[in-house]
């Protein structure tokens, strides 16, 4: 989509009521809720963090949205794909300093560059018993992304019409804590499978989206 169409219509997000968790369970893992349930005392001293879904024009002028693939470690999210983001520190003024600041800091686009539009549905995540708050931005400028090597292995830069089309959204395997193979619905973006917490608020997005263009 060209982006001075998509510009034009998106900023009527800021009115929009949030779908919210209707909107997230569309891609939810099916065992999520039995997992929320046994860490219903742990949500209470949840981590916090906070994300930015960034959309911005390339050099041909066609929307795209930022997803980051995270380095293999040890850890829960080691090499998913996900949003630019991280974990509150203790400096931060609020939550969208946060998402402002980590996108900063992994993707390279600066602060005063991005307009946020909304703040989105948080969303709990039980392996990691972190809160993850949510933003929608824009960039208006050609952003020059310089990733952050010692925490992102791959930019990925998603062309809106992909991102909206049906067909991205599939069912795949992942192999559970239990070592039990299970069926999730995720989406297929630039040849990655993204499903889980960042599927869910992608999925928000997506809804979104649908209002407005």
């Amino acid at each position: 989509m060209d982006f001075n169409t998509f510009l034009s219509s998106v900023s009527k997000i800021k009115n929009l009521q949030l779908p919210g968790e209707a909107s997230q369970i569309k891609m939810s893992p099916p065992y999520r809720l039995e997992l929320i349930e046994r860490n219903r005392k742990l949500m209470k001293s949840a981590k916090q963090a906070a994300v930015l879904s960034l959309f911005y024009p390339n050099e041909f002028n066609q929307t795209h949205l930022i997803l980051i693939l995270r380095k293999t470690y040890k850890g829960v999210h080691s090499a998913q794909v996900g949003f630019p983001g991280g974990k509150v520190e203790h400096d931060d003024a609020d939550l969208k300093f946060t998402a402002l600041r980590e996108t900063k800091e992994e993707v390279g686009v600066p602060e005063h560059q991005v307009q946020v539009l909304k703040q989105l549905t948080p969303m709990y995540i039980p392996p990691s018993n972190f809160t993850v708050h949510p933003f929608l931005g824009i960039t208006e400028s050609i952003p020059k992304f310089t990733k952050q090597d010692e925490e992102v292995e791959d930019l990925i830069e998603v062309p809106l019409s992909h991102f909206m089309e049906a067909s991205s959204v599939i069912t795949t395997s992942v192999a559970t804590s239990y070592k039990v193979e299970v069926q999730v619905p995720a989406f297929k973006l630039n040849d990655h499978v993204v499903w889980g917490a960042t599927a869910m608020m992608l999925s928000e997005v997506k809804d979104l989206l649908k209002m407005v263009l």
